[in-house]
């Protein structure tokens, strides 16, 4: 694992619940709850976490332009979870009222082979893979 990997990690785990939110949210506790629980996963904690929107993210890569090939979590307003992904226009996968049903989820969906995170950015990734797997 890289220390830019650890170090986003340290600078979500250490950010969450600052008060970047409006008084009375109730996202900050199920939030931070969920990167609590992320962070726990080792294969999820090989990968770089980026957070946006009270989604929690994972990267194949450690610059942006990130990999879109990792579903996501979200967190509701009523304190529970949504897994989406990988892109954008995916449909939700699910539901759930729990940090580590949501986690397993995405974990189960990790793609063959994931992890550690590149250093650089998603272009490079799929360059340096062509390379690798001879393409």
């Amino acid at each position: 694992m890289t220390n830019t990997v650890e170090a986003a990690w340290h600078r979500i785990l250490i950010t969450v619940g600052e008060p970047h939110r409006p008084e009375g949210s109730p996202l900050p506790a199920p939030f931070a709850e969920l990167v609590r629980v992320a962070h726990a996963e080792p294969p999820l904690r090989r990968l770089y976490p980026w957070a946006g929107m009270w989604e929690l993210h994972f990267s194949r890569c450690t610059e942006i332009r990130h990999t879109w090939d990792i579903p996501y979590i979200g967190t509701l307003k009523d304190g529970r979870y949504y897994v989406e992904g990988p892109s954008r226009s995916s449909p939700r996968i699910a539901e759930t009222d729990s940090a580590q049903a949501a986690v397993a989820m995405v974990v189960e969906r990790l793609p063959p082979h994931c992890g550690p995170a590149f250093l650089g950015n998603a272009e490079e990734l799929a360059a340096y893979e062509r390379v690798r797997d001879g393409g």
